[in-house]
């Protein structure tokens, strides 16, 4: 079955009207923010969403509500300097659906940009957490270090080494100091506002993950004995969604596994469960706390594209998180003992 994906028009098609714009030389990857951009093409109308093009950082998608609105926008900034961009010169095309076959396009629960959009106690979500630059520093810090091989993806640990098999950690064997570039994030991490036990927290482990195009993570919670009630993941590189799923009391969901991949999507009845997605842009960082931690799965689908809004986002070619956690020292005691290994 095709698919569908933002592009520009070719042939007769070259000057078909749309509602969508692709502007090259606009993005995160030259100093300019989503919002920034959506504020400079909201004088010409109503802008549904700015979203990336590709994984470069330097080409986006701006989604009018009106074609003549994005019409108005072409005519005015194609070519010219935008003042309100910085002077940057934009290159724009009017950007329509075309078929691809990427891969299958997650258009089953509506992708949510906002974690208020949600309604998920306890689940945060912090855009541009860290700036491009600091970006470009954390992934090349990553890469000079090893790199684990598993099944579809590569790891790193730090702190303590979190085992796949029995999906929990020794938290008598560290693996010492944190390399130089961790404490920064952390200082940061516990300066974030609205929660204030962020600021004792002393996270003590942290796992970089490498996923290619198409490769996600199976439904899980992390394990409630392995690790305390804080989870801080960072996104770099390219953009992805994380699905989110709510067990109804007395179902019984899948067994509570911890980044354990599988082969293909699961595919269990979705009327047993609430569903939940959220759009993950690169350098946002993701809060998992109480109820969002404790008691929803969380999972990122096997797409190589995903539907987010009125766009469909391809993933990059590769993303890059960091997931930070303390170890846990004593049975949790959380209020959701359905899905506690410590109170069963």
């Amino acid at each position: 079955m095709g698919l569908a994906r933002f592009g520009r028009p070719k042939g007769a098609a070259e000057g078909q009207l749309s509602p969508n714009l692709f502007v090259a030389n606009c993005g995160p990857a030259v100093g300019l923010s989503h919002d920034a951009i959506a504020s400079a093409f909201g004088a010409f109308g109503q802008v549904k969403g700015v979203y990336a093009a590709d994984d470069t950082g330097a080409r986006v998608v701006v989604s009018f509500a009106e074609e003549a609105s994005a019409q108005n926008a072409l005519n005015a900034l194609h070519g010219r300097p935008c003042a309100h961009l910085g002077g940057r010169t934009l290159h724009i095309r009017y950007s329509v659906l075309q078929p691809t076959s990427l891969g299958r396009v997650n258009d089953s629960v509506e992708v949510s940009l906002l974690d208020s959009e949600l309604n998920i106690p306890g689940l945060y979500l912090f855009h541009d957490f860290v700036t491009a630059e600091e970006e470009e520093e954390l992934l090349a810090a990553v890469d000079e270090r090893p790199w684990k091989n598993l099944a579809k993806r590569r790891v790193q640990h730090y702190g303590y080494e979190f085992c796949y098999e029995t999906r929990n950690v020794d938290s008598k064997k560290n693996l010492g100091s944190f390399p130089a570039f961790v404490p920064p994030i952390l200082e940061r991490i516990s300066m974030l506002p609205k929660r204030e036990d962020v600021e004792t927290i002393a996270l003590d482990q942290l796992t970089v993950n490498e996923y290619p195009p198409g490769v996600g993570l199976s439904p899980h919670i992390d394990t409630h004995s392995a690790f305390e009630g804080l989870i801080f993941s960072l996104s770099l590189a390219g953009p992805c969604i994380m699905e989110f799923r709510r067990y109804f009391e007395g179902d019984r969901p899948p067994r509570t596994s911890s980044s354990i991949d599988i082969e293909t999507e699961n595919s269990e009845n979705n009327s047993n469960f609430l569903r939940r997605a959220v759009y993950l842009p690169p350098r946002s960082l993701l809060l998992l706390s109480g109820e969002a931690r404790y008691a929803w799965h969380h999972y990122i689908p096997h797409h190589k594209v995903d539907k987010v809004k009125d766009s469909v986002i391809r993933r990059g070619s590769r993303r890059v998180s960091f997931t930070f956690r303390k170890v846990r020292t004593t049975p949790c005691q959380c209020e959701f003992p359905q899905y506690c290994d410590s109170q069963r």
